[in-house]
């Protein structure tokens, strides 16, 4: 047979006949609300514990926020402690007091030293 050569088929169609109608039963579907409210439950629980979840994301990154916070100024406070000991320093150098005492206390280094002692 060649591939380009086409046949005729005939085909009987029957046609199709109604189904007979059956009548209808009283019987009542009966609907399973144990399964029902389980379900419920468990979207309720699902639920609940998603925003359990949101608020504790909620509180931790407060509290990030807040350790944050609190990082920044006990290092401003150690910054302000290094500079006020570098002022105490300064403040208790000899040539300071010196300058001081010469300057606003009129005192002079003695040219000559006298010592006494007891024989």
């Amino acid at each position: 047979m060649l591939a380009r050569q086409e046949e005729e088929y005939q085909v009987e169609v029957q046609p199709q006949t109604a189904p007979e109608a059956e009548p209808q039963s009283t019987v009542r579907r009966v609907l399973d609300t144990s399964l029902r409210n389980r379900c419920q439950v468990l979207f309720v629980v699902a639920a609940v514990l998603a925003m359990l979840v949101t608020v504790q994301s909620g509180v931790i990154a407060n509290r990030g926020y807040e350790l944050v916070a609190v990082q920044q100024q006990a290092e401003a406070l150690e910054q302000a402690n290094r500079r006020l000991n570098v002022e105490i320093d300064q403040l208790k150098s000899p040539q300071r007091i010196k300058a001081v005492a010469a300057d606003k206390l009129g005192m002079e280094v003695p040219h000559q030293i006298y010592f006494a002692h007891d024989n």
